[in-house]
């Protein structure tokens, strides 16, 4: 391969990753502005929660992985996506309820975007696969967990819900193929149909993890 075919190929995986990345920032701030608007909250309070749940996870890879300061913050991009969803929900809500369960749909889209891309940025800055693996499920998930503390809600990856394990398959299939060689747009595609697809397939058929059960608790 040509030095020109290289830098074109690495062009084309930096478009993608930002295109990814922002995608998933846009789910997970309508994921989080729906969320926020159920509960009541003002403006304000909506675009607050859509940006810790767009860019919560972010953040915490980026401090792990030492690009600081971190894009979700450093890059206006993010900020601006993040500020449109939220504005967006509040200002065609009629449309967003037509979607079934939009925080649901959202968060699963975010979910599969966040785990490919955290796994990505982890790999170009030169980690390890399992640190890979484990960062890109820090990024699936972190945004979420914010969003449930501040909503005082219990955080769905500690309920029995497949939610982490998603994000953990599809980060695991992103790793793995970049390992393997795959070309890079077939295995980003992949491990994000897969993550999605397991998610969806999981609160459509009812599918969970066994609770952890104490002796004598005869509870399913």
């Amino acid at each position: 391969m040509s030095v020109h075919e290289l830098t074109l190929a690495g062009l084309n995986d930096r478009t993608l990753f930002s295109f990814l990345d922002l995608a998933g920032t846009f789910a997970f701030a309508i994921s989080g502005a729906v969320a926020a608007r159920d509960r009541g909250l003002d403006w304000f309070g909506v675009i607050v929660v859509a940006f810790a749940v767009a860019c919560g996870g972010g953040v915490l890879r980026d401090l792990c992985i030492g690009a600081v300061p971190p894009a979700g913050l450093a890059d206006w991009r993010y900020l601006a996506v993040a500020m449109g969803a939220a504005f967006m929900t509040m200002g065609a809500s009629a449309w967003v309820v037509r979607l079934a369960h939009p925080v649901v749909l959202f968060d699963t889209v975010g979910l599969g975007l966040f785990a490919v891309t955290g796994a990505q940025k982890a790999l170009l800055y030169g980690h390890n696969s399992e640190v890979a693996v484990l960062l890109g499920l820090v990024t699936a998930v972190g945004g979420g967990v914010l969003r449930d503390v501040l909503l005082n809600r219990v955080p769905v990856i500690l309920e029995r819900e497949i939610y982490a394990l998603a994000a953990l398959v599809g980060a695991t299939i992103e790793v793995a193929g970049t390992q393997l060689g795959w070309m890079s747009s077939a295995r980003t595609w992949i491990a994000l149909g897969t993550c999605i697809a397991l998610r969806f397939l999981s609160l459509r058929l009812g599918w969970h993890l066994p609770r952890a059960s104490a002796p004598g608790d005869k509870r399913e």
